[in-house]
């Protein structure tokens, strides 16, 4: 019998802050994936706490660097954490380093007595300009994967999920998961942990058939909206981070929505 977890920690960046989920009733404006999974992990445990320390644009270095330390000091008996994808759109990386730090890190969190629980990146082939990053994030997953047997953490396995190839799991920006996205994840993490559950996985219907004159119309419209100033905050150094706290520093109940 799984037992439930009472104090419960997240870390990582966008993906675990929640970017993609605006939602005025939570801390930083978003609710997320993990909001949910601790929604479902209060319910009928009235001891539960849990705390989010994750903030969007976050480096592995950093992360590890600001998050690990707090994390361990709430002596979480859950953690879910998920870093390196902001590390794999830089242009020069030392995969194998990025990849020991985190080892280093989640052997920390797995000797606290934390079930711990990882993730694999995503599978972007389909996207014709993250696409280029995919042999670098197979790479990256196989490395993560071996880290996870390594110390016992459990995977959710991102990279297999093929129901992310429907662009309506996504945010306009193609790069963070849309409500129903996040809500999709929240599931698999809670399969994951073996966790029962009350939420579905996203009706949303077949995929609405699209011109290759309105594909190119989108395209055209996230390039200019989207692309443009990611690229030229990447040149400056500038963080979508930078300003932004950890929505939830503290333990403290989970908020029924």
């Amino acid at each position: 019998m799984t037992s439930f977890p009472s104090r419960y920690v997240a870390l990582g960046d966008s993906f675990t802050e929640g970017v993609g989920d605006t939602d005025d009733r939570f801390p930083n404006g978003l609710r997320g994936w993990s909001e949910r999974v601790a929604e479902q992990l209060a319910i009928g445990n009235p001891d539960f706490r849990y705390a989010n320390l994750a903030i969007r644009g976050r480096l592995l270095g950093p992360i590890v660097d600001e998050q690990l330390g707090p994390a361990l000091a709430l002596k979480p008996d859950l953690v879910t954490i998920y870093a390196g994808g902001n590390d794999m759109m830089r242009p020069k990386l030392d995969l194998d380093a990025v990849v020991a730090r985190y080892d280093t890190a989640i052997a920390a969190l797995t000797e606290s007595g934390a079930r711990v629980v990882m993730f694999t990146a995503y599978d972007t082939g389909w996207s014709a300009f993250f696409g280029k990053l995919r042999g670098r994030m197979a790479i990256y997953n196989e490395l993560v994967r071996e880290v996870a047997d390594r110390h016992g953490a459990t995977i959710v396995d991102f990279w297999r999920f093929a129901e992310y190839q429907d662009l309506r799991m996504w945010d306009f920006d193609r790069l963070h998961m849309s409500p129903a996205g996040h809500q999709n994840m929240a599931a698999h993490v809670l399969d994951a942990i073996g966790v029962g559950h009350t939420l579905n996985a996203p009706d949303l219907g077949p995929v609405p058939a699209q011109s290759k004159i309105e594909a190119r119309r989108e395209d055209r419209q996230w390039t200019r909206e989207f692309l443009v100033p990611w690229l030229a905050r990447r040149v400056k150094g500038v963080s979508s981070g930078d300003g932004v706290s950890a929505k939830r520093p503290e333990l403290a109940p989970a908020f029924q929505a």
